[in-house]
């Protein structure tokens, strides 16, 4: 009857403590959230390579959308200049490439869309090297992959400057 009871109150206890832990964790936000920055854009500018300008533009709008009930919205001009450029990092002895490095630069230039005034005006970097694979096709898919890997870094890296810049 005693270790009946002893349990219970172990049981009881524990449950607190997990309800005390998991309670504070109740306003946890990421930092990549749609609620972190209240701005919509209102002209935007794309020039460079398209593809990997237009892939940054449509990750900035798609956050953009889920802002647009707030009232207290920036409105924000945006250009984008961006390039692609790849280059054979390892040959073998017959000349044939093993490795290569990829790198993503872009020129994101941000500015109040009613007072013109420079929110932003920053280059990002960013690169990886990959290594060839013995079918071509695989190849293409890991280049691919990469191309998306640093279209998504230099855009979270962009949020955390834009939310920066636009709260202070």
């Amino acid at each position: 009857f005693y270790n009946k009871k002893m349990k219970k109150k172990k049981f009881l206890i524990l449950s607190i403590i997990l309800i005390f832990f998991l309670n504070g964790c109740a306003g946890y936000e990421p930092i990549f959230s749609s609620n972190s920055i209240p701005f919509k854009i209102s002209e935007h500018s794309i020039k460079g390579d398209k593809v990997i300008g237009n892939k940054i533009y449509s990750k900035l709008h798609n956050l953009n959308s889920s802002n647009n009930n707030d009232q207290n919205i920036k409105g924000l001009n945006i250009f984008i200049e961006s390039s692609k450029n790849k280059e054979a990092t390892a040959k073998d002895s017959s000349g044939k490439i093993l490795e290569y490095r990829l790198t993503i630069t872009a020129q994101i230039n941000v500015s109040d869309y009613v007072t013109d005034e420079k929110i932003l005006n920053q280059t990002f970097n960013s690169s990886i090297t990959y290594k060839v694979q013995d079918q071509y096709s695989e190849t293409i898919k890991f280049e691919n992959r990469s191309i998306e890997n640093l279209i998504t870094k230099i855009y979270e890296e962009l949020l955390v400057r834009l939310s920066e810049n636009i709260s202070s």
